[in-house]
Order: structure tokens, then C-alpha cells, then sequence
């Protein structure tokens, strides 16, 4: 029986060596340094000796602080939350997390005719790059497993499948956040834009959404969880 496994497919890119800087520095108190830059042919030897250009020093300084920011960005700041469910750094960095049911100030166009305040928002279960970002209400403040049922998020401007319509909101994530700073961004993306119209007559709770906000805003009521309406999607469709 043959029991080898063919891992090509798990190996990232290959690299090859191109070129390689030699630094040299003079002796006695006062050191005057000098790099100089080689080329490298095919076998691996040194050529082409030269001092090192503008140019090619402009382009190592380019790759170092590219490499400084994909090893910060996402990068947790401590003991990592317990509301993160998953980090994929590769795919212009996606997290997955929670949060349980929080106060938050809302903001309301006019022609909702809804005061903008302080409202109950449901347990909620949240998912983006540093381009889009995704929501779903969750029916419990337990952390989801796989098999945790998602609900549709119960506000304007979301989308039936979760996206999130930003409007005119300058999404500005930074390459270098960390994964607190990631996380926090969205979270005040989303409650500090105006919420102002449903997408597509996607209506995402049982009855009025107009009505169900406008109490919540007046009443600081719980959010009532029996109006979150069931999605056809899973926590564990979500993961990667």
C-alpha cells in the first residue's frame, strides 16, 4: 500500500535567491559604511558587483515596511478576546467574531422619522475584510459553535445575505491594526453611520422595522428576540 501524501498543494510560494548585499564599513572612529549590491545567476553565484542604487535601496525599504505590515496587521495586542471565532490572514484579512447583546447609540436618517439614540441591539455575529464587512443576529449571549443558527441582522441597510451597504461612510482600516483595533473600526463603522433604507424590500425581522426601532429608541426596551427571523446559513457555512 502506498501511504505517501502528496503535500505540494500545502507548501506556500517558492522563493529564489536574486541578489544579496554585502556591507562594508571602515575602520578608526569616524566608520564610512558601503553596501555593495550582486546579481546571482542561475547556479547561485555572485555577479554584476556594483554599489547599491537609489533605486534598489527605495525598493528594499518598500519591501521591509511591507513585511513590518503583514506581520502587525491582525495581530492580537495581548491574551487574545474570547469573542474572536476565526482569523484567515490571507484573504485580505477576515475575521469572524461576536458580540452579545450591547446599548449602542444609533443614528437614524430623517425620513425614517426614528430619533437617533441609545437603543438594545441584539447578540450579533460579525464577518470582514478590510473592504466589507457582513452581520447576523445570533437568538443567545453564548459563544456560537458550528452549528449555531444565524438570523437575519435586524436593521436598514443590510442586505438579505448580510452585507452591509456603508453608504458614504469612509471605510479607512489600516494595514497595520491590530486585531482589537480591526474589530473595534467595524463596530463603529456600522452603529455610527445613518441608518436609513432596506435593501432591496429585504425586510429582516417578523413585522415593522420602522416600529421596532422607534420603540426600542423610546423605551430602552431589551431587543425582543422573537422577532429575528431564521437565515438559511450557519456558523460553520461562514468558516473557512
Amino acid at each position: 500500500m502506498n501511504n505517501q501524501i502528496d503535500l505540494t498543494d500545502h507548501f506556500g510560494p517558492l522563493y529564489y535567491p536574486k541578489s544579496a548585499l554585502i556591507f562594508y564599513e571602515t575602520k578608526g572612529p569616524n566608520a564610512d559604511p558601503y553596501v555593495e549590491n550582486f546579481d546571482m545567476d542561475k547556479s547561485g553565484n555572485l555577479i554584476n558587483a556594483h554599489p547599491l542604487t537609489v533605486r534598489e535601496a527605495n525598493q528594499l525599504a518598500k519591501s521591509l515596511k511591507i513585511t513590518e505590515e503583514k506581520q502587525s496587521f491582525l495581530k492580537s495586542q495581548g491574551i487574545m478576546n474570547t469573542k474572536i471565532l476565526q482569523i484567515d490572514p490571507i484573504h485580505n484579512g477576515v475575521v469572524i467574531w461576536f458580540t452579545k447583546a450591547m446599548n449602542r447609540e444609533m443614528f437614524f436618517s430623517e425620513k425614517l422619522e426614528i430619533p437617533s439614540g441609545r437603543a438594545c441591539a441584539p447578540p450579533m455575529l460579525w464577518v470582514a475584510n478590510r473592504n466589507k464587512l457582513f452581520v447576523y443576529a445570533l437568538i443567545s449571549d453564548r459563544r456560537p459553535t458550528a452549528k449555531t443558527m444565524l438570523y437575519h441582522a435586524p436593521y436598514f441597510n443590510v442586505y438579505e445575505d448580510g452585507a452591509v451597504c456603508m453608504g458614504t461612510v469612509d471605510v479607512r482600516i489600516k494595514k497595520t491594526a491590530s486585531l482589537e483595533e480591526f474589530t473595534t473600526a467595524w463596530e463603529d463603522y456600522f452603529f455610527n453611520s445613518y441608518f436609513s433604507h432596506l435593501m432591496e424590500q429585504h425586510n429582516p425581522i417578523k413585522g415593522n422595522c420602522v416600529s421596532l426601532w422607534k420603540k426600542l429608541i423610546q423605551t430602552g426596551e431589551t431587543f425582543p428576540k422573537d422577532v429575528l427571523i431564521k437565515s438559511s446559513r450557519t456558523l460553520k457555512d461562514l468558516l473557512r
